[in-house]
């Protein structure tokens, strides 16, 4: 059934004007760090689900003009909302395949996305008409992240078989293949030049030129040498997120634990050990999850597409937990024990166990079983 957009409780300084349509979407000229504090959650999406038998949200993803939100969700959907107008657009339903890491391309109105049963293709769609383009086929195991190249028609993908596929999405054929150990997540950075491949089995994050990705990595973060003083439990499981921030200067490593690592892009060195302030969102580490079909859904041994992401001006993270909005400045001050507490909380009683920004709005979006616009209080 559609999701059905509904206001939410805020803060009544936010006017009842603006949790229904929130116009606040289109200032894109106020910078983030003078706003930042003031986010609100704005706008709910609740799915119409019976209370035994919730979905939840999987992946979040923005289409490159930040007009479109697109969720993929546990019911085997995929769901996309109207960012400017606060509602929802259209469902689109995957019951043979399943649903997850639904990624935009470069044209708005056709879609990537991984299966969770069937077989573990990964499945072009154009979403005008829910009309698959074309199959890429090879994993034989199941896809664990997708990452679309920043400038062209090119993706990767990464899966437990243990292979890296490079892609372009007028062939059905890859067009690269790397044999990793457990190679889970994947990231570009903001030129397109360098990917990196994060392993959570071997500790390391690898950096390779796109150019000649068959030659060994250039670099390989030891994410183990550099996060054991700062914690012991997520230094080689428990990963959710692998993101390069737009202004080249950081790469974050997320957790299920108890917080984030942030490096240095250049060198690998731990910058900061980005600390939740309260209990973390209940999701598994990618690779970790396990879903049996037609078995009541766990939110625990769910895997997302990470509940942390950097802003687009590359300055904060913002991270999801069991409640609350947490903001970390990249630019605070850190002691010698590279530890960064939470800048700023933005208060919201529901979960926030996947967290992406609005490549081009001052706006984000959280989910668990339901999806939340944020918004500042221009007010505030």
């Amino acid at each position: 059934m559609p999701a059905g957009p509904m206001d939410i409780d805020t803060p009544a300084s936010l006017g009842a004007s603006s949790l229904r349509n929130p116009r606040n979407v289109r200032d894109t000229s106020t910078e983030l760090s003078t706003i930042i504090s003031s986010f609100r959650p704005t706008k709910l999406f609740a799915r119409e689900t019976r209370e035994s038998a919730p979905t939840y949200i999987l992946s979040l993803d923005f289409d490159d003009p930040g007009e479109l939100c697109m969720t993929s969700e546990s019911d085997e959907t995929i769901q996309i909302y109207n960012v400017r107008e606060g509602r929802h657009d259209k469902a689109l339903i995957s019951k043979k395949y399943g649903a997850k890491l639904a990624r935009f391309t470069h044209w708005s109105s056709s879609i990537v996305y991984a299966s969770t049963k069937q077989n573990d293709a990964i499945r072009y769609l154009a979403t005008h008409d829910n009309s698959f383009i074309r199959y890429f086929e090879g994993h034989e195991a199941p896809v664990t992240s997708i990452s679309v190249h920043p400038g062209s028609d090119n993706f990767i993908s990464t899966s437990q078989d243990g292979t890296v596929r490079l892609w372009n999405v007028a062939s059905k054929q890859w067009t690269g293949l790397l044999y990793l150990n457990k190679p889970y997540l994947s990231a570009w950075d903001p030129s397109g030049k360098i990917f990196a491949i994060g392993s959570p089995a071997a500790g390391s994050v690898l950096l390779y030129d796109y150019r000649n990705y068959t030659k060994a990595p250039f670099s390989v973060f030891d994410v183990v040498e550099q996060g054991r003083a700062v914690d012991q439990r997520n230094l080689l499981h428990g990963w959710t997120k692998l993101e390069f921030s737009n202004d080249g200067k950081h790469l974050l490593v997320g957790t299920q634990g108890a917080g984030h690592f942030l490096l240095d892009a250049f060198s690998g060195k731990l910058k900061a050990f980005l600390r939740k302030a309260n209990e973390p969102a209940r999701r598994a580490g990618v690779g970790e999850g396990s879903v049996q079909p037609g078995a009541p859904v766990d939110p625990t041994r769910l895997e997302s597409s990470g509940d942390c992401c950097f802003t687009p001006d590359g300055r904060y993270v913002m991270g999801g937990a069991k409640q609350n909005m947490l903001v970390w400045d990249t630019l605070a001050a850190v002691g010698q024990d590279k530890l960064l507490d939470p800048t700023f909380v933005l208060e919201d009683k529901r979960e926030g166990a996947v967290v992406a920004f609005n490549p081009r709005f001052n706006f984000f979006a959280s989910a668990d079983k339901a999806l939340v616009f944020w918004l500042p209080d221009a007010n505030a």
